[in-house]
């Protein structure tokens, strides 16, 4: 109370405030502008900087925008002003009528979409984790606004135990559930799914309860109902949204920061990175023993029958040993060898990447093994 109480009276720090809105006096600069109380005792106080010892080496305020401004056509026209997407989420919200009533959708369903989103950040940084343009992978769930909570809690729940289905480290996530006073202008209730990074704990994915700001917004400034009419209860009303939003760049980087691994194997480093099999680039690797006696006829054989259900990798060249470490390497689970052996009884040997276990498989059977390995992982 004492520090709003000084920031009030002071009228030069008021007027900057003031001055990053578009109509002065219609907020609180206080509660709006000032959420870190530390900035403002840093200003109005004097404290050195911690790391010059300086005072009073701030800017002045200045407006952020964080959207991507161009113009449609040659010529920069004020009429021609447009914006790259920040998100890809208004895209569905403006089509959930089109694509119910064409394709007989009833409530609940979803629809979902991977696109491009820009978004004018001031520091990128962290590889993949923030960056300017990106994929973003987004759900817009419709609901009848009573059962907002009940799809809320399930799709919270069950959009983190997928990243754990596909073999991420349990004790690295995390939900962060937003307070009350930090969330969204359209969310009634949100959670992010953190993973720890080498970094520090970041953001994956957000559930957000969007309630029917959007199609409400959509619906004042359009003109167009927005209604969901209701058969079964013969209710008629503006569907409630939860939302999941994922950034594609930074799912994989999650990924692939847990799937690397370095271990000593008879005092050599192995790196492997231990992917779950249904999402590592390749499933299998047909490795040949030596370029003779038939084997690589037989090998290329197998990569055929393989490849019309999985993406293989055929590799003769180099030791066996190093070419089961590049595969580590590159996270293929399973690779498949044909030896001396294979030109006796028409079998050979699966080399499992984690516990490097090895097992006699019929060449007939190969396709039907490797399959059932990746579904049941």
């Amino acid at each position: 109370e004492a520090l709003k109480t000084k920031v009030k009276d002071n009228d030069e720090y008021l007027k900057k405030i003031e001055d990053v809105y578009e109509n002065p006096g219609d907020k609180n600069p206080f509660d709006t502008i000032l959420e870190n109380k530390d900035f403002g005792v840093l200003l109005l106080e004097e404290l050195n900087c911690p790391q010059c010892g300086n005072k009073n080496t701030f800017t002045e305020v200045r407006k952020f925008n964080l959207m991507f401004k161009t113009f449609i056509g040659p010529v920069e026209d004020s009429g021609a002003v447009v914006f790259l997407r920040p998100e890809t989420a208004q895209g569905i919200f403006v089509n959930f009528l089109n694509v119910q009533s064409a394709s007989r959708q009833k409530l609940p369903f979803g629809i979902a979409q991977v696109g491009k989103a820009f978004r004018n950040e001031i520091n990128t940084k962290n590889f993949l984790f923030r960056t300017r343009e990106f994929e973003q992978m987004e759900m817009q769930y419709f609901i009848n606004p009573k059962d907002d909570t009940r799809w809320y809690t399930f799709w919270r729940e069950k959009r983190c135990e997928w990243f754990k289905e596909m073999g991420m480290t349990s004790s690295k996530l995390r939900y962060h559930d937003i307070l009350e006073e930090d969330l969204p202008h359209y969310a009634k209730a949100a959670t992010d799914i953190e993973y720890e990074f080498p970094f520090g704990w970041g953001e994956i994915e957000g559930i957000h309860n969007r309630t029917d700001f959007d199609l409400n917004r959509h619906e004042e400034f359009s003109g167009k109902s927005q209604k969901y009419f209701d058969e079964s209860t013969k209710e008629k009303f503006i569907p409630y949204i939860i939302e999941t939003s994922a950034g594609a760049s930074r799912s994989f980087m999650a990924f692939l920061v847990d799937a690397y691994h370095e271990e000593e194997i008879k005092e050599e480093q192995r790196v492997v990175l231990k992917f779950h099999p249904k999402l590592a680039p390749v499933k299998a690797a047909i490795f040949p023993l030596v370029k003779k006696d038939g084997m690589p006829e037989v090998g290329r054989k197998i990569e055929a029958d393989l490849r019309n259900s999985l993406k293989v990798f055929y590799d003769d060249k180099g030791a066996v040993g190093r070419r089961y470490r590049r595969q580590d390497e590159a996270g293929t689970p399973y690779c498949i060898t044909v030896d001396t052996q294979t030109m006796e009884d028409q079998t050979v040997t699966v080399r499992e990447r984690d516990s490097m276990e090895q097992e006699r498989v019929s060449i007939s059977k190969i396709t039907g093994y490797i399959l059932n390995k990746i579904h049941t992982a």
